[in-house]
């Protein structure tokens, strides 16, 4: 090969390997920015009205609509998948699922393990006892039995105020809100705190039966909690609630599953 045919050979090798370099670094570039097939969203599937199964063995509730909804606005299956409340982080953690989404409240704590998208719902935590109880005030709790949710919130206000804890003659965890609420009827419970939004829903299916005490334990917001790190899937579930807000959706399904518009204004 004479030297002008080496150069033009070596000119063109050099083309090529930009060409393939430059190629290579747009389909990386595709690939980080390509969304997910699916997103798997665990739930606990007795968190009425968040997320619950009907008497048909669906799967409904608040969070469900909004599910739907999102998924709608961003192109993107979401994937409702029941899980053990108390080892949500652990399911997160081992990529079992890809988001915590059925009334999660934003905490510090929970911050270290896990990253959030914008609130979306605003949520308290109050006390309830049966109408007929001569309990009219947090403090006449003291020497009765108390029951909430373990690995909720609820339990994490009452390690927050120990001596108020350390007062119950008994503090019983479940692993559901159902249970608890089974022993307040039953009398094997005095109390039960927990969520306002769950405990108004069952107020609403049995009127008359439960009383909220005055006063509020935590004022607290739900948001999507996803894996540490997980950016893209955050921003992208926010453009989601964002339309949903923007169209009126999240305050209809606000007000067909709680009576009034709870949803957070984006």
């Amino acid at each position: 090969m004479n030297w002008k045919k080496a150069i033009a050979a070596g000119i063109l090798a050099a083309a090529a390997a930009g060409l393939i370099a430059g190629c290579g670094g747009s389909d990386k570039k595709a690939a980080a920015e390509a969304k997910p097939d699916k997103i798997v969203a665990g739930i606990d599937d007795t968190f009425a009205p968040m997320g619950f199964r009907n008497e048909n063995g669906e799967i409904v509730g608040f969070d469900i609509d909004m599910g739907k909804a999102v998924s709608k606005e961003i192109g993107i299956p979401i994937e409702f998948k029941p899980i053990d409340w108390a080892s949500k982080e652990s399911e997160i953690a081992a990529g079992r699922i890809d988001a915590i989404w059925n009334g999660l409240t934003v905490t510090e704590e929970r911050k270290k393990v896990l990253d959030y998208t914008d609130p979306y719902l605003n949520n308290k935590q109050v006390f309830v006892v049966l109408a007929s109880s001569d309990i009219t005030d947090a403090k006449q709790l003291a020497g009765r039995n108390v029951c909430a949710q373990e690995g909720s919130t609820s339990q994490s206000a009452m390690d927050k105020q120990p001596e108020v804890r350390d007062s119950f003659a008994l503090w019983k965890l479940y692993p559901d809100f159902t249970s608890c609420f089974m022993d307040l009827e039953s009398g094997r419970a005095d109390a039960v705190l927990g969520d306002s939004v769950l405990i108004n829903y069952y107020m609403q299916k049995k009127p008359g039966q439960f009383r909220v005490l005055p006063g509020v334990v935590a004022n607290e917001v739900y948001a999507v909690g996803v894996k540490k790190g997980n950016a893209e899937l955050v921003k992208l579930l926010n453009e989601g609630f964002k339309k949903v807000e923007a169209s009126g959706e999240a305050t209809k399904i606000s007000e067909k599953w709680f009576g009034t518009d709870l949803s957070v204004k984006q």
